[in-house]
């Protein structure tokens, strides 16, 4: 199992402190409705690292760090711990995001590839998330795009070779979920903060997911 423990004896030790496929048509939404879509969902004035609408806790909001040398990047690490994304950039620093993780066993630690990107996704619930949460099979065909979906404004698709996991790094309707344990599989965002992550995400780019072990503690 990929364990934090290969990434980060404490989060210090790597970052300083602050410096299914859907039935729907390909055509829909369209660019102008995806675009009206993003103003809905970014606050007016938005600022990253100050912009806080959601009452997230300050320490998940976007914040630049200083990332351990040997780190790739354009690569994605995920802290289960802390509920931190770490996006690595050139230069030896990194974006970090707070995000949300799965509930209980759900959440699947590895190493992954982003194989696809989408703007505004559909979303269509596996056959086991539809006997978790029988709520789902009213979405068995496919969810539409928008501001409600689960999926929210953007996805990053993760594959373990050619095989979709079907576990997302993406956008979520429920901001007051980050720094928890909320979903069924997938990593979520506040929308705004993977607006702007995803266009400097690279298909190829891969994806590390840490352990949730509670044996770890984060200090950051």
């Amino acid at each position: 199992m990929l364990t934090r423990r290969h990434f980060i004896q404490t989060t210090t030790a790597l970052f300083s402190a602050s410096i299914g496929q859907p039935l729907f048509a390909d055509t829909w939404p369209t660019e102008s409705q995806k675009a009206a879509w993003d103003k809905q969902v970014t606050p007016f004035g938005y600022e990253p690292a100050t912009t806080n609408p959601w009452g997230l806790h300050p320490r998940f909001l976007p914040q630049r760090v200083v990332a351990k040398r040997n780190l790739v990047p354009g690569d994605i690490h995920v802290d289960a711990v802390a509920r931190y994304l770490y996006h690595i950039e050139k230069g030896g620093t990194a974006m970090r995001y707070g995000v949300a993780i799965a509930k209980g066993d759900l959440y699947e630690p590895g190493t992954y590839t982003i194989k696809r990107k989408v703007k505004w996704p559909h979303w269509t619930p596996t056959k086991n998330m539809i006997e978790r949460n029988p709520e789902y099979e009213q979405y068995a065909d496919g969810m539409e795009p928008g501001p409600t979906n689960a999926l929210g404004s953007r996805a990053l698709y993760l594959f373990v070779g050619s095989r979709d996991s079907y576990l997302r790094i993406h956008g979520t309707p429920y901001p007051k979920s980050i720094g928890g344990r909320a979903s069924s599989g997938c990593v979520r965002m506040v929308m705004a903060h993977i607006n702007e992550l995803y266009p400097n995400v690279k298909i190829g780019s891969t994806a590390f997911l840490y352990s949730a072990e509670d044996s770890v503690t984060a200090q950051s």
